[in-house]
């Protein structure tokens, strides 16, 4: 019989106030990165005395840190965590977005959900003297994008109405989206064909194709860009059953990835 000093094991066979406080903290990041410890009560269904003393240790560890209104705030030692990881995820990603361009001709990218904004991982580029170059780490709002578009695809009207009223839907261009009944309409589109399109909405002359990677932790986008005239309709209807090739090899990894 374990002694009452070992951590008490989850469901899951892990320790369950490591799974508690890592499910504190994503609660944070989709409130935003602030919030109090009755909210976190609401959404956990924890007791108060336990989210107490997981968010105590959290800021003694320099994760969470307490604003001076006694709100709690994702802390600063999580930046260099999340810039590790996704420089990681990008070196991971790069050979199987190199297999799209292979099959393409055209960049591929890897793209995450990150809060309320897009923010670019990974990209392989076209081999073309006339190609797109997307910046890894560049944010953009998901309104005017296609991964953006593949990001927010399964989730909630509700979800995607309250952050299009954080966001605002400026336009990038004359064929941006700019109204949230037209962006749900969008999603519609994406969960009926398997795939997003972005015509010309965040950049005159350009195309853009995306899927989401099912089954990923945080939500994961991939897609294949470049001129509109390369990227017709033919070259779609080749272009997005190997993009949903690839992302099912890449939901396979994130899947199959637990130590033995």
């Amino acid at each position: 019989m374990p002694s009452s000093a070992e951590p008490k094991t989850a469901p899951t066979g892990g320790v369950q106030s490591l799974e508690r406080a890592f499910d504190l903290l994503e609660r944070m990041a989709d409130a935003g990165g602030e919030v109090g410890l009755s909210e976190l009560a609401t959404s956990s269904g924890l007791p108060l005395p336990t989210i107490h003393r997981l968010m105590r240790t959290l800021v003694a560890c320099g994760y969470v840190r307490q604003q001076p209104n006694r709100r709690y705030a994702l802390g600063p030692r999580l930046i260099r965590l999340g810039e590790s990881a996704s420089r990681l995820l990008g070196t991971w990603a790069r050979p199987y977005l190199a297999r799209l361009v292979e099959g393409t001709g055209e960049t591929a990218n890897m793209a995450l959900l990150d809060g309320d904004e897009v923010v670019y991982v990974a990209q392989v580029p076209s081999k073309h003297s006339m190609r797109m170059f997307t910046e890894v780490g560049r944010r953009v709002l998901p309104h005017s994008t296609g991964v953006g578009k593949a990001l927010l695809a399964h989730a909630s009207d509700d979800e995607v109405r309250a952050l299009l009223a954080r966001t605002g839907m400026p336009a990038a261009t004359e064929k941006t989206i700019t109204t949230p009944e037209g962006f749900l309409e969008a999603l519609d589109r994406v969960r009926d064909t398997g795939y997003a399109v972005d015509d010309n909405e965040q950049e005159i002359g350009v195309r853009c194709l995306a899927v989401p990677v099912p089954g990923s932790p945080t939500a994961t986008a991939i897609s294949i860009s470049g001129p509109a005239g390369r990227l017709t309709d033919p070259a779609t209807e080749t272009i997005v059953p190997l993009l949903q090739e690839v992302a099912a090899q890449l939901a396979t990894e994130l899947t199959t990835t637990e130590p033995g």
